[in-house]
């Protein structure tokens, strides 16, 4: 069976370490944040101006005031602090974010990202993707393997509109994990149970290493 998304957010929850801080993209990036191992210290950075994010608020407690920046309720801590875009960015540009977790379109097979448009649909406006992946340390993406039409998303080179260049270290997809290893190419270092190497190599464009 290939990786369910709670599987994929559980693997990618990994990245996580004592005393980190980490940016979640919106969709299922933002439910990484379900596991954060228990007793790890880790502080969520929200572009829209907040640092050290609660959990989701339970039903009927929501501040509707208090979001991230995906638009959806959370809650705050004792130690949450808040401040302004620019300062929020700045923490970003400025190298001290260590980690996000973001979704995309396509990856290609040197890194490159592209998750903000597809040309000739609504764009409601790229976020803060284009200054996280240039500003923090450790990128990971989450997607499904295959676009709807059944097209690959792991490319030899991305068709959309690029988010950035050379960019993302790691790939999760229900199919398997995958490295982006700067100047070496790709490598498969995980495939999910069931899923078979002959499956990934049909369903994926750019050539990879496994093992």
């Amino acid at each position: 069976m290939p990786w369910t998304n709670e599987e994929m957010c559980q693997r990618a929850a990994k990245n996580f370490f004592p005393g980190c801080y980490a940016n979640l993209g919106i969709g299922m990036p933002t439910q990484v944040a379900n596991y954060i191992p228990e007793g790890m210290e880790v502080t969520l950075h929200s572009e829209n101006g907040m640092l050290g994010m609660g959990p989701y608020p339970f039903e009927g407690q929501a501040d509707p005031d208090l979001i991230n920046a995906g638009k959806e309720t959370i809650t705050e801590l004792a130690e949450s602090s808040y401040f302004d875009s620019a300062t929020s960015f700045a923490m970003v540009r400025g190298g001290h974010i260590d980690l996000t977790i973001l979704g995309a379109l396509e990856v290609a097979e040197n890194g490159d990202l592209a998750n903000w448009m597809v040309p000739g649909k609504m764009v409601k406006g790229m976020g803060g993707a284009m200054d996280l992946v240039a500003g923090v340390k450790n990128i990971v993406v989450l997607m499904g393997h295959a676009a709807k039409d059944g097209s690959p998303k792991l490319r030899k080179a991305c068709s959309l509109p690029l988010t950035g260049m050379g960019v993302v270290n790691t790939v999760i997809t229900e199919l398997g994990e995958f490295r982006i290893q700067k100047g070496k190419g790709v490598r498969l270092v995980e495939i999910a149970p069931g899923v078979t190497l002959e499956e990934i190599k049909a369903k994926t464009e750019c050539d990879f290493i496994h093992g």
